[in-house]
C-alpha cells in the first residue's frame, strides 16, 4: 500500500522523524518496503501571480511577462510555455534558484530581452514527467509563499509491504490506529455523521446469495454534477497514493477507498431497472467490465445485478453498461461487505487484479461498511452537489468474532518475557481490543476489522508487536551437554563420504521428490506416494531409488560440455510399508548411490585412455566396504543392463546392486556411453567389522601360479568361495590374475589363472606341506566344478 506521510500524519503525528517513522512501523510488522520524496531538492521558487503577458519582440513563441512575487516588485521574465496568460498562478524560479539536473536559474538576456527568473513547469520542479507547459496553481495560492510548503513537497511516499493477514492496514485509518498504539499518540480519525435524507427515491436490496454477501448498502443521489472538478487536496493524495485521478465520482470512491478500507462502487441510477441483486453468476453469463474486457463467468462467481442484467462483478470490478460519466447526474451509491472466500481468486482467474479485490480477498471491515457510505456521501454533496436519499439496507449473518482467550503464563513461554497483567491491559487497550478478565486469563472479543486474530498466538504476536521485538531480551538456550557413544562398530556418516569422495566421486543433494517416469523406469514401482501438493507438475512423487537424480546431474553436465562425471548421494528413499517406521504405513531407509560416466581416468600421458567400466565402480565399492568381503551375483534390476549387473551380497544379506545402466534409459535420457552405477543400503555400509588380531608371520610365505580351465558360463564368484572354504590352515591369500580364451583352450571354455600365497607363523613351509595344499585346491576344483589344470 503506498500513501503520502503527511496525509497519514493529519491522522497521527507522534513525534518522530521520518526515518524514525520508517523504522517504527517496520518493526511493528508493516514492513515499509520504499520511501521516497514526493520532490527533489530545490530553493528559490515561490508562488508568482503573471501580471501581464506580451510577445517577444524578436521570437513568435516567447513572451515576455511581469510577475509579481510578493516582495513589492514586479519582475520580468521571458517565457516560452503555450499556456502563459494574465492572471495565472504559478511557480517562479528566482535568481540563484538550483532547479533538479543541477539547473542553476540567473539573470540573463533571452533574444534581446532581460529575464530575471523563470516560470517553471511541474516538469522542471521534477514532480512531473511529462508537462505540456506552465504548472498552474489554484487562485488562492498565496502569492510570495515558498512552492515546497504550498504543495507540500517535503513530503515523503511509503510504500508498505503488508503480509497477508494485515487487510486492516489496507487503509490510512487502519495504519493510523497502528501508530496510535505503538506511539501512545492520540489519534484523530474521519467523524462521520449521517447525511441529511432529502429525497425518498430509494432502491429494493436483495441478497440471493447472502453466504458471499452478507451485508449490501446503497442509496440514490439525484441532482449530480458529475462533471464538477476533484479538489486539489484530493487529486494530491489520490496521486500520491498512485491512483490516477478520473472525474469527481470516481475519486471519491477510491479516496474513501483509501482512508477506511472500505471498496465503493457508484452506478448511474439511471441505467439501473428494479431491485439490486446480489447472486451467483449462471454458467456461461457474459459481463463486460470496466476495463473493456468481456468475460464468461462460471457459477462461482458473485454478481451484483438488476432485474434485466449484472452489473457488476461483486468485490472485483464494475460493469461498463451501467458506470457512470460526465453526463451522470443520478448515482446508485454501493458499500457492501463481501466474503473473503467468496472474492479469493476469482480476480486472478481472469488474469486480471483490482485494489477492491486486494481488499476483500483479504478482509474488510464489516462493521464500517454504513460508515464509508455515509463518508462518500457527505464528500459527493460538497464537492458535485446534489440529494441524497434513504440508505437501504439488506443484512444476513455477519461474521462471528469468537472470544479468545489469553494466558500471561503462555505469554511468558512463547516469548521469554514475563508481562504481568497490568501492563497486557495496557497494551490491548492501545490496540483497541476489547477484553475481560477471567481470574489471571484474558478473554479477548477481536473487533470487526482484525481478521488476523483467531488463536492465542494471535494475541501474543500482537502483545509482541507492541512491546518491541527489539525490547525482547535474545537470552542464549542452556542446555546439558554430553558426549554421544561412538562404537567401533560404525562409522560416522562424515567417514563414509570422505572415502567415497576419496575415490574421485562428488557429492550432491537432489530433490526427495522426482518425476513418476523415472519411478517407473529406474524402480518398476508401482505403488507410488504421491504428493498432495507438489512444488512443481513433473516433480509429483516420492523417490524410492537415487539413481534418477544422478543421471539427471550426467545429463545436465553432457549438456555443459561436461564428457566425465562422478556423482554420490546419501539420502532417503521411500516405500509403502504397512509395517513402515517411523510414519506407520512408510519405510524410509537411508541410500548410498554413486554414477560414474565418462573416462575412466581424466585425460593424461600416464596411461591409455579408456571407459570407465563395470569392473571400476566394483572396485570402488569394494573399497569402501573394506575389510568386510562383498560378493557379487549376477542378477537383474530395472535399471539396469541384464547382463552387467549383480547383486551385492555382505555377510549373506543383499544390501544392493551393481551394474552398468540398462540401454534402454540410456537412449531415452539422451546419454551417449552407459554410466555405470552401484545403489546399497547406507546401513549396511556404515557398519564396519571389530579389529582383531592376529599375528604377524616371521616365515617367508610360498607363492604358487595355478592355471585352470572351466566352463566359459562358470561364474567365478561361487568358485573363490569354494576355494577359500575348502582351503587348507596354511593358505592365506587366492587371487585370480588372468583370464584367457583363446587358440590352446578348447572352444566353450575359458582359462582362470590363480596366485596362492601360503605362510605359516610358526615355521618354514615344506615342500610336501606347498604341494599337498596345492592338490587339495586341484581335487576341490576338479570334483566341484569340473576343473582341468592347464599345462
Amino acid at each position: 500500500m503506498k500513501f503520502s506521510e503527511s496525509w497519514l500524519r493529519s491522522f497521527v503525528d507522534p513525534v518522530c522523524s521520518g526515518s524514525e517513522f520508517s523504522h517504527l512501523l517496520t518493526m511493528a510488522g508493516l514492513e515499509v518496503e520504499e520511501e521516497e520524496a514526493v520532490a527533489p531538492a530545490f530553493d528559490k521558487v515561490l508562488v508568482a501571480q503573471v501580471l501581464a503577458v506580451e510577445k517577444h519582440p524578436d521570437a513568435d513563441r516567447l513572451n515576455v511577462c511581469r510577475v509579481d512575487i510578493g516582495s513589492g516588485e514586479t519582475l520580468q521574465i521571458v517565457c516560452g510555455a503555450p499556456n502563459a496568460a494574465a492572471g495565472i498562478k504559478v511557480p517562479c524560479a528566482l535568481p540563484g534558484a538550483e532547479l533538479p539536473g543541477g539547473f542553476t536559474i540567473k539573470v540573463a538576456r533571452v533574444r534581446g530581452v532581460a529575464s530575471a527568473g523563470m516560470l517553471c513547469s511541474a516538469k522542471e520542479l521534477g514532480i512531473a514527467e511529462d508537462a505540456a507547459g506552465l504548472l498552474l496553481l489554484s487562485s488562492d495560492a498565496p502569492v510570495g509563499e515558498d512552492i515546497r510548503h504550498h504543495l507540500d513537497l517535503d513530503d515523503r511516499l511509503l510504500t508498505l509491504k503488508l503480509t497477508p493477514n494485515r487487510a486492516d492496514c489496507l487503509s490510512l485509518e487502519g495504519v493510523a490506529r497502528e501508530v496510535a498504539a505503538l506511539t501512545g499518540t492520540l489519534a484523530r480519525f474521519t467523524l462521520v455523521d449521517a447525511v441529511e435524507v432529502s429525497i425518498a427515491t430509494a432502491r429494493a436490496i436483495v441478497l440471493d446469495a447472502p453466504e458471499a454477501c452478507p451485508r449490501y448498502c446503497g442509496r440514490v443521489i439525484t441532482g449530480v454534477d458529475a462533471a464538477a472538478p476533484t479538489p486539489t487536496w484530493m487529486s494530491r493524495r489520490l496521486e500520491r497514493s498512485g491512483i490516477r485521478p478520473i472525474s469527481a465520482v470516481v475519486d471519491i470512491t477510491n479516496y474513501v477507498m483509501l482512508e477506511l478500507g472500505q471498496p465503493l462502487h457508484a452506478f448511474d441510477n439511471s441505467r439501473l431497472h428494479g431491485a439490486i441483486h446480489a447472486r451467483m453468476a449462471l454458467a456461461g453469463e457474459k459481463i463486460t467490465l470496466l476495463n473493456e474486457q468481456t468475460l464468461e463467468l462460471q457459477d462461482d462467481v458473485l454478481l451484483i445485478a438488476d432485474e434485466q442484467r449484472p452489473l457488476a462483478m461483486g468485490g472485483v470490478m464494475g460493469g461498463e453498461e451501467s458506470g457512470i460519466s460526465l453526463a451522470t447526474s443520478e448515482l446508485f451509491l454501493e458499500s457492501a461487505f463481501f466474503a473473503p472466500t467468496a472474492i479469493a481468486g476469482r480476480a486472478r482467474r481472469y488474469s486480471f487484479v483490482s485494489d477492491a479485490s486486494h481488499r476483500f480477498e483479504r478482509g474488510v471491515d464489516f462493521g464500517g461498511t454504513r460508515r464509508a457510505l455515509e463518508r462518500a456521501t457527505r464528500l459527493v454533496l460538497d464537492i458535485c452537489g446534489g440529494q441524497a436519499g434513504p440508505v437501504s439496507e439488506a443484512l444476513a449473518t455477519l461474521p462471528e468474532r469468537h472470544e479468545v482467550r489469553l494466558r500471561p503464563a503462555r505469554v511468558a513461554k512463547v516469548l521469554g518475557v514475563a508481562l504481568d497483567g497490568e501492563q497486557i491491559s495496557a497494551l490491548f487497550s492501545r490496540l483497541a481490543l476489547p477484553f475481560r478478565r477471567q481470574a489471571d486469563d484474558f478473554i479477548v472479543t477481536p473487533p470487526s476489522y482484525r481478521f488476523d486474530i483467531e488463536i492465542e498466538e494471535d494475541l501474543i504476536e500482537e502483545l509482541a508487536r507492541l512491546h518491541g521485538y527489539e525490547n525482547i531480551p535474545a537470552t542464549s538456550p542452556t542446555g546439558l551437554l554430553a558426549m554421544l557413544p561412538q562404537t567401533e562398530q560404525a562409522r560416522p556418516l562424515a567417514r563414509v563420504r570422505q572415502i567415497v569422495a576419496d575415490c574421485g566421486y562428488q557429492e550432491v543433494v537432489n530433490f526427495a521428490f522426482v518425476e513418476e517416469a523415472w519411478e517407473r523406469d529406474f524402480a518398476d514401482n508401482s505403488k507410488l506416494i504421491r504428493l498432495a501438493n507438489p512444488i512443481a507438475s513433473q516433480l509429483s512423487v516420492m523417490r524410492s531409488t537415487l539413481i534418477g537424480g544422478l543421471v539427471a546431474n550426467v545429463a545436465s553436465n553432457l549438456k555443459r560440455r561436461q564428457a566425465r562425471a562422478r556423482f554420490f548421494e546419501t539420502g532417503r528413499c521411500f516405500f509403502r510399508d504397512a509395517q513402515g517406521e517411523p510414519v506407520a504405513g512408510f519405510r524410509q531407509p537411508w541410500k548410498l548411490t554413486a554414477l560414474a560416466y565418462g573416462s575412466a581416468f581424466p585425460e593424461q600421458w600416464g596411461c591409455a585412455a579408456r571407459k570407465v567400466d563395470f569392473f571400476d565402480i566394483k572396485g570402488d565399492l569394494e573399497r569402501l566396504l573394506a575389510p568386510r568381503i562383498a560378493h557379487f551375483e549376477a542378477a537383474q534390476h530395472p535399471a539396469l543392463h541384464p547382463g552387467r549387473s549383480a547383486r551385492v551380497v555382505v555377510d549373506g544379506q543383499a544390501i544392493g546392486f551393481v551394474g552398468e545402466l540398462h540401454p534402454q534409459w540410456q537412449q531415452k535420457y539422451e546419454l551417449p556411453l552407459a554410466p555405470v552405477v552401484f545403489e546399497v543400503d547406507l546401513d549396511a555400509i556404515v557398519m564396519a567389522s571389530l579389529p582383531q588380531y592376529t599375528e604377524v608371520s616371521r616365515q617367508p610365505p610360498v607363492i604358487r601360479d595355478m592355471a585352470i580351465v572351466v566352463d566359459q558360463k562358470l561364474d567365478l564368484q561361487p568358485l573363490i568361495d569354494g576355494m577359500i572354504a575348502s582351503r587348507s590352515e596354511i593358505v592365506r591369500e587366492i587371487n585370480l590374475f588372468d583370464v584367457y580364451v583363446g587358440p590352446g583352450v578348447e572352444a566353450g571354455k575359458k582359462s582362470l589363472a590363480f596366485r596362492i600365497m601360503m605362510q605359516d607363523t610358526r615355521k618354514t613351509l615344506q615342500e610336501v606341506e606347498v604341494e599337498a595344499a596345492m592338490q587339495h585346491l586341484v581335487g576341490y576344483l576338479q570334483t566341484t566344478f569340473a576343473a582341468q589344470l592347464r599345462v
